[in-house]
Protein backbone atom coordinates (compact mmCIF):
# COMPACT_ATOMS: atom_id res chain seq x y z
CA UNK A 1 0.00 0.00 0.00
CA UNK A 2 1.25 3.36 -1.13
CA UNK A 3 0.32 6.30 1.22
CA UNK A 4 -0.37 9.83 -0.81
CA UNK A 5 -1.15 12.75 0.70
CA UNK A 6 -4.03 14.69 -1.29
CA UNK A 7 -1.93 18.17 -1.54
CA UNK A 8 0.10 15.87 -3.97
CA UNK A 9 -3.01 15.78 -6.26
CA UNK A 10 -3.82 19.51 -5.58
CA UNK A 11 -0.51 20.81 -6.66
CA UNK A 12 -0.89 18.57 -9.64
CA UNK A 13 -4.35 20.26 -10.84
CA UNK A 14 -2.58 23.61 -10.10
CA UNK A 15 0.36 22.46 -12.47
CA UNK A 16 -2.05 21.13 -14.99
CA UNK A 17 -4.98 23.72 -14.99
CA UNK A 18 -2.00 26.18 -15.61
CA UNK A 19 -0.17 24.41 -18.20
CA UNK A 20 -3.40 23.68 -19.73
CA UNK A 21 -4.67 27.40 -20.04
CA UNK A 22 -1.62 28.27 -22.04
CA UNK A 23 -1.15 25.36 -24.37
CA UNK A 24 -2.68 23.45 -26.66
CA UNK A 25 -1.84 19.73 -26.62
CA UNK A 26 0.83 18.77 -29.16
CA UNK A 27 -1.48 16.41 -31.53
CA UNK A 28 -3.85 19.38 -31.37
CA UNK A 29 -0.90 21.80 -32.78
CA UNK A 30 0.22 19.74 -35.14
CA UNK A 31 -3.63 18.53 -36.66
CA UNK A 32 -3.65 22.24 -37.11
CA UNK A 33 -0.66 22.52 -38.86
CA UNK A 34 -1.91 19.60 -41.13
CA UNK A 35 -4.71 21.15 -41.88
CA UNK A 36 -3.14 24.38 -42.98
CA UNK A 37 -0.76 22.84 -45.25
CA UNK A 38 -3.33 20.68 -47.08
CA UNK A 39 -6.24 24.08 -47.14
CA UNK A 40 -6.86 25.69 -50.28
CA UNK A 41 -6.11 29.43 -50.15
CA UNK A 42 -8.79 31.38 -49.45
CA UNK A 43 -10.19 32.62 -45.81
CA UNK A 44 -9.92 29.09 -44.53
CA UNK A 45 -6.36 28.95 -44.74
CA UNK A 46 -6.08 32.47 -43.37
CA UNK A 47 -8.28 31.28 -40.51
CA UNK A 48 -5.93 28.15 -39.59
CA UNK A 49 -2.87 30.54 -39.98
CA UNK A 50 -4.46 33.25 -37.36
CA UNK A 51 -5.01 30.01 -35.23
CA UNK A 52 -1.75 28.60 -35.07
CA UNK A 53 -0.35 31.96 -34.87
CA UNK A 54 -2.25 32.75 -31.38
CA UNK A 55 -1.39 29.63 -30.12
CA UNK A 56 2.41 29.63 -30.90
CA UNK A 57 1.84 33.84 -29.05
CA UNK A 58 -0.34 32.35 -26.13
CA UNK A 59 2.65 29.65 -24.96
CA UNK A 60 5.24 32.16 -25.81
CA UNK A 61 3.47 34.98 -23.50
CA UNK A 62 2.50 32.44 -20.88
CA UNK A 63 -1.19 34.19 -21.70
CA UNK A 64 -4.41 31.98 -22.06
CA UNK A 65 -4.45 30.62 -25.68
CA UNK A 66 -8.33 31.41 -25.38
CA UNK A 67 -10.65 33.45 -23.42
CA UNK A 68 -12.76 30.88 -22.57
CA UNK A 69 -10.35 29.28 -20.10
CA UNK A 70 -13.16 26.69 -19.50
CA UNK A 71 -15.30 24.69 -17.19
CA UNK A 72 -12.24 22.81 -15.07
CA UNK A 73 -12.60 18.84 -15.67
CA UNK A 74 -10.66 16.69 -13.87
CA UNK A 75 -10.49 12.78 -14.23
CA UNK A 76 -8.85 10.97 -11.59
CA UNK A 77 -7.96 7.07 -12.08
CA UNK A 78 -6.79 5.82 -8.81
CA UNK A 79 -4.82 2.71 -8.22
CA UNK A 80 -6.38 0.46 -5.64
CA UNK A 81 -3.02 0.12 -3.80
CA UNK A 82 -3.00 4.26 -2.73
CA UNK A 83 -3.92 5.48 0.39
CA UNK A 84 -5.08 8.88 0.40
CA UNK A 85 -5.06 10.98 3.60
CA UNK A 86 -4.96 14.70 4.04
CA UNK A 87 -8.17 16.78 2.90
CA UNK A 88 -10.63 15.28 1.39
CA UNK A 89 -10.04 14.68 -2.27
CA UNK A 90 -12.78 16.60 -3.95
CA UNK A 91 -11.56 19.70 -2.20
CA UNK A 92 -7.92 18.75 -2.86
CA UNK A 93 -8.81 19.12 -6.69
CA UNK A 94 -11.03 22.52 -5.78
CA UNK A 95 -8.25 24.31 -4.25
CA UNK A 96 -5.62 23.44 -6.86
CA UNK A 97 -8.49 24.50 -9.37
CA UNK A 98 -8.82 27.71 -7.04
CA UNK A 99 -5.49 28.63 -6.90
CA UNK A 100 -4.19 28.29 -10.97
CA UNK A 101 -7.42 30.49 -11.85
CA UNK A 102 -6.08 33.40 -9.68
CA UNK A 103 -2.36 33.15 -10.01
CA UNK A 104 -2.61 32.32 -14.29
CA UNK A 105 -5.46 35.27 -14.24
CA UNK A 106 -7.43 32.59 -15.96
CA UNK A 107 -11.50 33.63 -16.55
CA UNK A 108 -13.97 32.50 -14.12
CA UNK A 109 -16.57 30.77 -15.68
CA UNK A 110 -18.87 28.76 -13.34
CA UNK A 111 -21.82 30.46 -11.74
CA UNK A 112 -25.68 29.07 -10.38
CA UNK A 113 -27.81 27.64 -12.66
CA UNK A 114 -30.75 29.53 -11.81
CA UNK A 115 -29.27 33.16 -10.49
CA UNK A 116 -26.67 33.32 -12.77
CA UNK A 117 -24.35 34.09 -9.73
CA UNK A 118 -20.59 33.52 -10.32
CA UNK A 119 -18.61 31.43 -7.87
CA UNK A 120 -15.68 33.76 -8.56
CA UNK A 121 -13.13 30.90 -8.36
CA UNK A 122 -14.00 28.86 -11.35
CA UNK A 123 -15.10 26.20 -9.05
CA UNK A 124 -16.47 23.37 -8.23
CA UNK A 125 -14.20 21.22 -10.68
CA UNK A 126 -16.39 18.63 -12.82
CA UNK A 127 -14.74 15.55 -11.36
CA UNK A 128 -14.58 12.18 -12.29
CA UNK A 129 -13.28 9.10 -10.47
CA UNK A 130 -12.59 5.45 -11.81
CA UNK A 131 -10.37 3.17 -9.76
CA UNK A 132 -7.38 0.95 -11.33
CA UNK A 133 -5.14 -1.53 -10.11
CA UNK A 134 -1.61 -0.50 -8.99
CA UNK A 135 0.21 2.17 -6.43
CA UNK A 136 -0.43 5.07 -8.76
CA UNK A 137 -3.72 7.90 -9.52
CA UNK A 138 -3.32 8.92 -13.00
CA UNK A 139 -4.99 12.43 -12.96
CA UNK A 140 -6.32 14.31 -16.42
CA UNK A 141 -6.95 18.24 -16.45
CA UNK A 142 -9.07 19.48 -19.15
CA UNK A 143 -10.40 23.22 -19.19
CA UNK A 144 -13.80 22.79 -21.30
CA UNK A 145 -15.19 26.01 -22.79
CA UNK A 146 -18.83 26.51 -23.28
CA UNK A 147 -18.86 27.75 -26.95
CA UNK A 148 -18.21 24.01 -28.24
CA UNK A 149 -19.79 22.02 -25.07
CA UNK A 150 -23.02 23.96 -25.94
CA UNK A 151 -23.12 22.02 -29.50
CA UNK A 152 -23.25 18.78 -27.66
CA UNK A 153 -25.84 15.72 -27.94
CA UNK A 154 -27.35 12.79 -26.31
CA UNK A 155 -28.90 10.14 -28.64
CA UNK A 156 -30.73 6.71 -27.34
CA UNK A 157 -31.13 5.36 -30.29
CA UNK A 158 -32.50 1.49 -31.17
CA UNK A 159 -30.13 -1.03 -31.34
CA UNK A 160 -31.64 -1.61 -35.06
CA UNK A 161 -29.84 2.27 -36.29
CA UNK A 162 -27.04 0.26 -35.37
CA UNK A 163 -23.37 1.41 -36.88
CA UNK A 164 -25.15 3.43 -39.26
CA UNK A 165 -27.30 5.30 -36.92
CA UNK A 166 -24.36 6.22 -34.80
CA UNK A 167 -22.19 7.73 -37.54
CA UNK A 168 -25.79 9.44 -38.44
CA UNK A 169 -25.70 10.82 -35.26
CA UNK A 170 -22.24 12.09 -34.99
CA UNK A 171 -22.61 14.00 -38.46
CA UNK A 172 -26.05 15.48 -37.82
CA UNK A 173 -24.20 16.91 -34.25
CA UNK A 174 -21.28 18.56 -36.23
CA UNK A 175 -23.59 19.89 -39.15
CA UNK A 176 -26.35 21.43 -36.93
CA UNK A 177 -23.49 23.33 -34.92
CA UNK A 178 -22.00 24.73 -37.86
CA UNK A 179 -19.49 27.54 -37.30
CA UNK A 180 -20.71 27.99 -33.98
CA UNK A 181 -18.32 25.77 -31.85
CA UNK A 182 -14.94 27.56 -33.91
CA UNK A 183 -14.20 24.51 -35.84
CA UNK A 184 -12.22 22.83 -36.92
CA UNK A 185 -13.48 20.93 -33.59
CA UNK A 186 -12.18 17.53 -32.02
CA UNK A 187 -15.68 15.11 -32.04
CA UNK A 188 -15.61 12.83 -28.65
CA UNK A 189 -18.50 9.96 -28.98
CA UNK A 190 -19.60 8.14 -26.62
CA UNK A 191 -21.09 4.45 -27.48
CA UNK A 192 -23.35 2.51 -25.25
CA UNK A 193 -23.81 2.73 -21.46
CA UNK A 194 -26.42 4.28 -20.00
CA UNK A 195 -28.05 7.74 -20.19
CA UNK A 196 -25.35 9.71 -17.63
CA UNK A 197 -22.43 7.30 -18.43
CA UNK A 198 -22.44 7.45 -22.36
CA UNK A 199 -22.02 11.17 -21.99
CA UNK A 200 -18.53 11.03 -20.08
CA UNK A 201 -17.19 8.21 -22.07
CA UNK A 202 -17.92 10.81 -24.73
CA UNK A 203 -16.10 13.34 -22.67
CA UNK A 204 -13.03 11.01 -21.74
CA UNK A 205 -12.59 10.07 -25.43
CA UNK A 206 -11.56 14.18 -25.72
CA UNK A 207 -8.62 13.60 -23.98
CA UNK A 208 -6.97 11.08 -26.30
CA UNK A 209 -4.04 12.03 -28.42
CA UNK A 210 -5.91 13.38 -32.18
CA UNK A 211 -4.82 10.98 -34.19
CA UNK A 212 -4.76 7.74 -32.18
CA UNK A 213 -8.07 4.77 -32.64
CA UNK A 214 -9.76 3.22 -30.85
CA UNK A 215 -8.26 -0.41 -30.43
CA UNK A 216 -11.38 -2.06 -31.39
CA UNK A 217 -11.47 -2.39 -35.19
CA UNK A 218 -14.92 -2.02 -35.70
CA UNK A 219 -15.15 1.33 -33.44
CA UNK A 220 -11.56 2.56 -35.33
CA UNK A 221 -13.60 2.16 -39.04
CA UNK A 222 -16.53 3.92 -37.24
CA UNK A 223 -14.07 7.24 -36.33
CA UNK A 224 -12.31 7.12 -39.71
CA UNK A 225 -15.98 7.10 -41.40
CA UNK A 226 -17.37 9.86 -39.21
CA UNK A 227 -14.19 11.74 -39.59
CA UNK A 228 -14.62 11.51 -43.46
CA UNK A 229 -18.34 12.11 -43.85
CA UNK A 230 -17.43 15.76 -41.03
CA UNK A 231 -14.59 16.52 -43.71
CA UNK A 232 -17.26 16.68 -46.70
CA UNK A 233 -19.79 18.94 -45.01
CA UNK A 234 -17.50 21.99 -46.26
CA UNK A 235 -18.17 23.69 -42.83
CA UNK A 236 -14.30 24.56 -42.61
CA UNK A 237 -12.41 26.59 -40.14
CA UNK A 238 -14.47 28.96 -38.89
CA UNK A 239 -16.89 28.31 -41.02
CA UNK A 240 -15.08 29.62 -43.60
CA UNK A 241 -15.69 26.10 -45.77
CA UNK A 242 -12.45 24.40 -46.97
CA UNK A 243 -11.22 20.88 -46.80
CA UNK A 244 -10.88 20.64 -42.64
CA UNK A 245 -14.39 20.86 -40.52
CA UNK A 246 -13.02 18.39 -37.90
CA UNK A 247 -9.48 17.10 -36.99
CA UNK A 248 -10.70 14.12 -35.39
CA UNK A 249 -13.05 11.87 -33.77
CA UNK A 250 -12.61 9.62 -31.26
CA UNK A 251 -15.02 7.14 -29.78
CA UNK A 252 -15.14 4.99 -26.70
CA UNK A 253 -17.65 2.46 -25.94
CA UNK A 254 -19.50 0.39 -23.11
CA UNK A 255 -21.45 -2.66 -22.72
CA UNK A 256 -25.12 -1.51 -22.85
CA UNK A 257 -28.81 -2.68 -22.68
CA UNK A 258 -30.56 -4.77 -25.01
CA UNK A 259 -32.97 -2.39 -25.70
CA UNK A 260 -31.00 0.76 -26.23
CA UNK A 261 -28.17 2.12 -28.15
CA UNK A 262 -26.99 5.35 -26.24
CA UNK A 263 -24.74 7.50 -28.28
CA UNK A 264 -23.47 10.53 -26.73
CA UNK A 265 -20.98 13.66 -29.13
CA UNK A 266 -19.19 16.02 -27.26
CA UNK A 267 -17.85 18.59 -29.57
CA UNK A 268 -14.72 20.42 -28.70
CA UNK A 269 -13.37 23.67 -30.47
CA UNK A 270 -10.42 23.67 -32.53
CA UNK A 271 -8.45 24.85 -28.88
CA UNK A 272 -7.40 21.16 -27.75
CA UNK A 273 -5.92 21.88 -24.35
CA UNK A 274 -5.15 18.73 -21.91
CA UNK A 275 -2.65 17.46 -19.54
CA UNK A 276 -1.94 14.32 -18.09
CA UNK A 277 0.13 13.49 -14.88
CA UNK A 278 1.07 10.71 -13.27
CA UNK A 279 1.20 10.74 -9.42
Amino acid sequence: MRNLDTTVIEDAVYRAALKAGVDLTSSCRHALEEACTAEYEGAAKFALEKLIENSEVAARMGMPVCQDTGAAVVILEIGNEVCLSGKPLYDAVNDGVRRAYKDGYFRKSVCDPITRENTGDNTPAFIHTEFISGDRIKMTFMPKGFGSENMSALYMLKPAQGVEGIIDAIIGTVRKAGSRPCPPVYVGVGIGGTFDSCAYLAKKALTRDIGTHNQRSDIAEIEKEALRRINELGIGCQGFHGKTSAIGVSCEWAPTHIAGLPVAVNIQCHCVRCVKESL
